[in-house]
């Protein structure tokens, strides 16, 4: 078992939700759902903060995989195509245990519908002792609900968990007020409230995790994934992305 590492003092937040989409989990080249490299290059990236004592939680996506949205579009009902989607988040969610095991990064994952051959189920008292514990938790299988999303699921558990920041790994590196791939005008923000992040319905986070956000005053931090350390830089407090608070 492994001892809680001392936090460095270069550390701004101490105990953190890490949003990962599933998207993150693609190889660009390979265009296998679940890429190799790519999650190698993201577990590596996790253990460096978890070695400086940050206490590591993460909510994964499985649009990789299946999305509950696009399910309803291809005839599946709303709900059962929710339900696929939480199955696929236990997918990615096992994947990067493994991967981060074989890194020797003690990690636990526990889910939201009851699956005890695999994941433990989600109790919230056993979470903060693994992380108190120096384990990484792994949240999967969303809120246990269809009509919510991972998103939602990553604002609901940064609350209870009284995580210091929920951040958000995307593919963009930060907020724009319009889609930057369309627009080449777009303006990014550095810095956002709430409320005008749910005024201006910007597309990075539904309405319902924001006003969550919101409610427990939890500082989201919108940032790009796919640069190196950049998930360090985030627990340092340095200036990348885009922070959404109060």
């Amino acid at each position: 078992m492994h001892a809680p590492l001392a936090v460095d003092p270069q550390v701004k937040y101490k105990r953190i939700i890490l949003k990962l989409s599933g998207e993150v989990l693609r190889g660009s080249k390979s265009g296998d759902p679940i890429d190799g490299p790519t999650l190698d290059r993201i577990g590596l990236q996790i253990k460096e903060i978890h070695e400086l004592g940050v206490q590591v939680c993460v909510v994964i996506g499985g649009g990789n995989i299946f999305r509950g949205l696009s399910g309803e579009k291809r005839g599946f009902d709303r709900t059962t195509g929710d339900y696929m989607g939480m199955l696929a988040t236990v997918i990615n969610g096992l994947a990067l245990m493994d991967c981060l095991e074989k890194m020797n990064v003690t990690t636990r994952v526990q889910s939201a519908i009851p699956m005890n051959q695999i994941a433990e189920p989600f109790i919230l008292r056993r979470a903060i002792r693994h992380l108190e514990k120096g384990r990484v938790v792994i949240f999967v299988a969303g809120t246990g609900n269809p009509y919510f999303s991972t998103d939602t699921t990553a604002a609901l558990r940064a609350s209870e968990m009284h995580a210091d920041i929920l951040l958000k790994a995307t593919k963009v590196d930060g907020i724009y007020d319009k889609d930057p791939k369309k627009y080449p005008d777009a303006v990014k923000y550095d810095e956002l409230t709430y409320v005008d992040a749910l005024k201006q319905r910007l597309n990075v986070m539904d309405s319902t995790a924001f006003s969550l956000c919101l409610d427990n005053n939890v500082p989201i931090l919108v940032f790009k994934l796919n640069e190196e350390n950049e998930i360090l830089s985030a627990v340092l407090g340095k200036k990348i992305g885009t922070i959404v608070k109060g």
